[in-house]
C-alpha cells in the first residue's frame, strides 16, 4: 500500500504593509523548500503593497479594513470570518500592526506566530531600531514568538542576534535585522510542519521538551 504523503502546512500571513516576510514566505513555500502552503494573505489595509506581491505570486488575498470599521469588535469579527473560510493551521503575523484582543488571540491560541524586532522581552512595542540606538547597545536582532494577549510576551522560539556597528543608523540597522528576519520565520514554520516544535497545554515543546527560552542565532550579516 502507497503511504499517503502529509498535506502541507496551510497558513493565513496577515500584513499591513510591503509584506517582504510574506513574500520570503510564500517564495520558499512555492519552491518546496518550506512544507508549507500560503492559502490566503489578509490585509487591514488596502493600499499595503504585500497585496499586490500576494496576487502576483498567484496568491488569493483580501483586505478587511480597520479604517471604517464601526469599532474593534466589528473590524476582529470580519477578520475572523475571513480567515476561518481559509481553515488555516497556523495564523503568521508578517507586520501586521494592529493589536488584537484577548478573545481573538485566545481564539487561534498555539497557532499564532508573530516576528518582532528587537531581542523580546527587551524593546516590546513600536521604534524598536531607534530605541536601541538610543541607549547605544551593542546587540539587536529579531524575535519569532507565538502570540498570547499581552503584547510581545508570548513564548520566544527563534532569535537572531546581530552585532550594532558602530556607525548604524536606523536604516542600516533595520535592513540588517529584517534580513535576518527572513531566515528565521521561516525556520520555524518548518518545524511546525515538521512536527518539530508544538504546542502542548499552553507552552511550546521543541523536539519534546519544553522551551524555556528561546533558541538564539548569531548573524554578522553587512
Amino acid at each position: 500500500m502507497t503511504a499517503i504523503s502529509p498535506q502541507p502546512l496551510r497558513l493565513a500571513i496577515l500584513i499591513s504593509g510591503r509584506g517582504s516576510n510574506m513574500a520570503t514566505i510564500a517564495r520558499q513555500s512555492l519552491a518546496k523548500r518550506l512544507d508549507a502552503n500560503v492559502s490566503v494573505v489578509i490585509s487591514d489595509r488596502a493600499d499595503a503593497m504585500g497585496i499586490a506581491t500576494a496576487r502576483g505570486l498567484g496568491i488569493e488575498a483580501h483586505v478587511v479594513p480597520w479604517q471604517g470599521a464601526a469599532d474593534r469588535a466589528a473590524f476582529e469579527l470580519a477578520l475572523g470570518r475571513c480567515i476561518d473560510t481559509y481553515h488555516p493551521e497556523l495564523i503568521v503575523l508578517a507586520g501586521f500592526m494592529r493589536v488584537l484582543s484577548a478573545s481573538l488571540v485566545e481564539r487561534y491560541a498555539g497557532r499564532m506566530l508573530n516576528i518582532h524586532p528587537s531581542l523580546l522581552p527587551r524593546y516590546p512595542g513600536l521604534q524598536t531600531h531607534r530605541r536601541v540606538l538610543e541607549a547605544h547597545d551593542t546587540e539587536h536582532g529579531a524575535t519569532v514568538h507565538f502570540v498570547t494577549p499581552e503584547l510581545d510576551a508570548g513564548p520566544a522560539i527563534l532569535q537572531s542576534r546581530v552585532p550594532v556597528q558602530p556607525d548604524d543608523t536606523e536604516s542600516t540597522l533595520t535592513a540588517r535585522v529584517q534580513a535576518t528576519e527572513h531566515i528565521i520565520y521561516p525556520r520555524v514554520i518548518g518545524w511546525i510542519a515538521d512536527k518539530k516544535l508544538v504546542w502542548n497545554n499552553g507552552r511550546p515543546l521543541l523536539d519534546g521538551r519544553l522551551m524555556e527560552g528561546p533558541v538564539v542565532e548569531d548573524f554578522n550579516v553587512s
